[in-house]
């Protein structure tokens, strides 16, 4: 009985000793946090002498904290006598000679622990764990290059040392480490990419990997992953020719299949690439009609020309050689699902840049009928040949192709694109109440593009039915609008010309002004669409085309007149002065970019 009085007496005190330290821990954390900094080490002392183990990180930190460097010293010194074999406290003594100023005495000892540091995994990545848990990683990855000579692999610890230079933001030792990385991992090499890119700030970061890439290839030549990572590099500095210099010398080496020759086109493409690309393609095509990507890299070559004329300014010359060009693939390949793309790019061509209405319409009507066309295709291709339909003047036909496609595939994307364009066909044609029950509807759509667009044409019909019931003024506006569609720009000039003479105070004057802006921005005039956009901002503040035409200006300064500053008042314009616009987060970001700001995510 006695004996089970005292175990029980036993654990009832050992209870009440744990639950009094837990009570002071608690306490000693909350006085440290507070910076009340000597009655946190009044509690840390006294749990320290309960349990030296436990109590000794706080205890330590808080004697650094208050400078008792002397007592920091002691104790630790008391510690790694009592733990000879526990690495803790000889990295925790370094501390504190280092936050007492003596960095050599320091080192010593940290030079000291890699000179005796044995060749056992579990110790290294110990040791390694300790430097880093006190914010030394410099020594951290020292001690991981010293494992690897000791273990002697040079392909161990590279995920840890990776880590380690991305926190130092070493990015040096982060490109070396990557090259030594990939070559056996080359399934890293989307995250390397996207790492360095995080990193780098500017271009001699990125001359630095151009020229350890150059050293690596001149060792090793037959390792593509070095060209990859070279033709990424060239991409960023936006050098695209050298960019496929480096892929085509490795493509013609290798002799491949070209796949990658044809990804890295599509790339130029999209950044704007154009005669590069067309470089490109040319060579898939040189290597002849049995080759799997000819056919493809044949259209694409074309639609690349397309977009290289038509991006900039451009003659009818340059219009009917790309006629030309499309009409002598569908020569040669024919007119079948295969080609049906080129079809589709050759009549737009024709209908917004050439004004072929007849010729595009016969080729658009012969795309839908082909077999195995795929359904998307075989959409966007009806709603193209309703817009024929509509500039050729046969409304009806244009109504029904649309709703065709509208019904057919309910609830999608492709849907909503078909039925704003029915609405915007109503419109064009004066059926304002029918356009505006459309467009209401719309204004829900998922597509943010198509409910911004369909509320603003909602409103001009809206604002102007109210100032002018008979809707004459808006009748002659919609023809404008229609000509604008159709890029038959002196058309809609002449037409917005008159509008004012025919319908004196009408209340049309913010809405021509970006209509005539439209018109000049579709004829690259970039310059020159700055003055009705200056004045729709000026001079209707509060109307609805006010903070559209403040950030096409903030759009052209950035992107087209090369003003950074100039587009950063504008962007900040949207922010300030217009909180509630669908182009605040998009303004937000550009003037964040602008300013230079780091990407979320980065320091």
């Amino acid at each position: 009985m006695k004996k089970a009085a005292l175990i029980i007496f036993f654990q009832f005190f050992l209870a009440t000793l744990l639950f009094a330290q837990g009570d002071d821990f608690a306490l000693a954390r909350q006085f440290a946090a507070n910076g009340e900094q000597q009655k946190a080490l009044d509690l840390y002392q006294k749990l320290y002498k309960q349990d030296n183990e436990t109590y000794y990180p706080y205890y330590v930190t808080t004697l650094l904290a208050l400078k008792k460097f002397d007592d920091a010293e002691n104790i630790t010194k008391r510690m790694e006598r009592k733990h000879p074999g526990d690495y803790r406290y000889s990295v925790a003594l370094g501390r504190v000679y280092t936050q007492q100023g003596d960095v050599d005495k320091a080192n010593d000892i940290y030079d000291g622990l890699i000179k005796n540091l044995p060749a056992d995994p579990a110790v290294i990545n110990n040791l390694a764990s300790q430097f880093y848990q006190a914010e030394n990683t410099d020594y951290a990855i020292k001690i991981f290059l010293q494992g690897r000579k000791l273990l002697n692999n040079d392909k161990l610890y590279s995920f840890e040392l990776l880590n380690l230079y991305r926190f130092k933001r070493d990015k040096a030792g982060l490109v070396g480490e990557y090259l030594n990385f990939l070559p056996d991992n080359p399934t890293f090499v989307a995250q390397a990419e996207n790492t360095l890119s995080s990193t780098f700030e500017g271009p001699p970061d990125y001359d630095m990997l151009k020229a350890a890439l150059y050293q690596r290839i001149q060792k090793d030549p037959q390792q593509t992953i070095y060209v990859d990572l070279l033709v990424w590099d060239f991409l960023q500095q936006k050098d695209y020719d050298q960019a496929l210099n480096q892929a085509l010398a490795l493509n013609r080496r290798q002799n491949d299949d070209g796949n990658s020759i044809y990804e890295l086109c599509q790339t130029l493409v999209s950044d704007g690439a154009y005669d590069a690309a067309i470089r490109g393609y040319e060579y898939i095509i040189s290597k002849g009609k049995e080759h799997s990507l000819y056919i493809s890299a044949k259209i694409d070559l074309i639609n690349t020309k397309n977009q290289l004329v038509t991006s900039g300014k451009y003659s009818d010359a340059d219009l009917l050689s790309l006629e030309k060009d499309y009409n002598d693939l569908l020569g040669e390949f024919g007119k079948t699902a295969g080609t049906v793309f080129a079809m589709q790019r050759l009549a737009k061509l024709e209908a917004f840049k050439l004004h072929k209405y007849d010729e595009a319409q016969k080729l658009l009507e012969e795309a839908v009928a082909l077999p195995d066309i795929k359904a998307g295709l075989l959409a966007s291709c009806k709603l193209d040949l309703g817009d024929v339909y509509m500039l050729n003047g046969r409304r009806w036909e244009a109504t029904l192709l649309y709703e065709q496609v509208e019904t057919n595939h309910p609830g999608t994307a492709v849907s909503q694109e078909a039925k704003f364009r029915d609405a915007k066909l109503a419109y064009y044609f004066g059926d304002f109440t029918w356009a505006k029950g459309q467009l209401d509807v719309l204004k829900a759509a998922t597509s943010e593009l198509i409910a911004n667009d369909a509320l603003n044409l909602s409103l001009v019909i809206t604002e102007n039915l109210a100032a002018d019931t008979s809707g004459a003024a808006l009748k002659m506006f919609a023809r404008a609008d229609m000509q604008i569609y159709a890029e038959q720009q002196e058309k809609a000039v002449a037409i917005l010309d008159s509008i004012d003479t025919k319908f004196p105070g009408n209340n049309l004057s913010d809405d021509i002004l970006m209509a005539k802006a439209r018109i000049l921005i579709q004829q690259k005039n970039y310059a020159d669409a700055v003055t009705p956009l200056k004045k729709i901002v000026d001079q209707h503040p509060f109307n609805l085309w006010a903070d559209d035409a403040v950030f096409m200006l903030g759009d052209l300064y950035e992107n087209r007149l090369n003003d950074k500053e100039k587009a950063k008042v504008y962007y900040q314009k949207i922010i300030t002065d217009y909180p509630g616009s669908l182009y605040i987060n998009e303004a937000r970001k550009r003037f964040r970019l602008l300013r230079g700001d780091k990407p979320a995510g980065e320091s």
